[in-house]
């Protein structure tokens, strides 16, 4: 960096002997030199140019200023690392945010068959439990009705007894037989529609 700065120094020096070549036809740049050189205003930019220069060198500006783009050019260069690095940073957190997506999709896709299974499984328990309600409550209402008809039959069978032992004993009281004969079957006859 110093180097620049005292090439271009050197060079804004030699400006004037570059104008004096191209403007008073030649001699090339020992020309334009020595042209500077016998130009009393020129001559006298010169000097006064390079005064400056050489105070400003032992003042330290030469310092300052390149310790400055120096101290510039390393902040620029940290804040570039520091950009690299937080791009790095958040590719890689893009990708693992694709990847939490990724896995919950997979996921989500599992949790939805297990899902549907389970649907299933309960829908063929409850078919099944529903099946053997029915069976049961089907084979119960058989069992009553089989007790409700052996009940009738045996209510029947009792009213038949008890219709035949009344007309026996009317029969044996000394009715005639004709008489008793009618009134015992009307008496059945009564108890069967009862």
């Amino acid at each position: 960096m110093k180097r620049i700065v005292l090439f271009s120094a050197f060079a804004a020096s030699a400006l004037p002997a570059f104008a004096a070549e191209t403007e008073h036809g030649g001699g090339g740049f020992i020309g334009g030199l020595q042209y500077a050189a016998t130009d009393p205003v020129t001559f006298a930019a010169f000097l006064a140019l390079a005064g400056f220069v050489l105070v400003a060198w032992r003042m330290g500006a030469f310092k300052t200023v390149l310790g400055g783009l120096d101290a510039r050019a390393d902040a620029i260069r940290k804040e570039l690392e520091e950009a690299a690095s937080l791009r790095e940073q958040a590719a890689e957190a893009l990708a693992a945010a694709e990847r939490k997506a990724l896995d919950a999709d997979k996921e989500a896709e599992a949790m939805i068959e297990q899902a549907k299974a389970d649907a299933k499984l309960i829908m063929e328990a409850t078919r099944k439990d529903i099946s053997e309600r029915l069976a049961r409550r089907e084979a119960l209402a058989e069992a009553r009705i089989a007790r409700a008809e052996a009940d009738a039959t045996e209510e029947v069978r009792r009213a038949a007894a008890d219709a035949a032992t009344e007309a026996a004993r009317r029969l044996l009281a000394g009715d005639t037989a004709v008489d008793q004969f009618e009134r015992a079957a009307r008496e059945i006859e009564k108890a069967l529609t009862n």
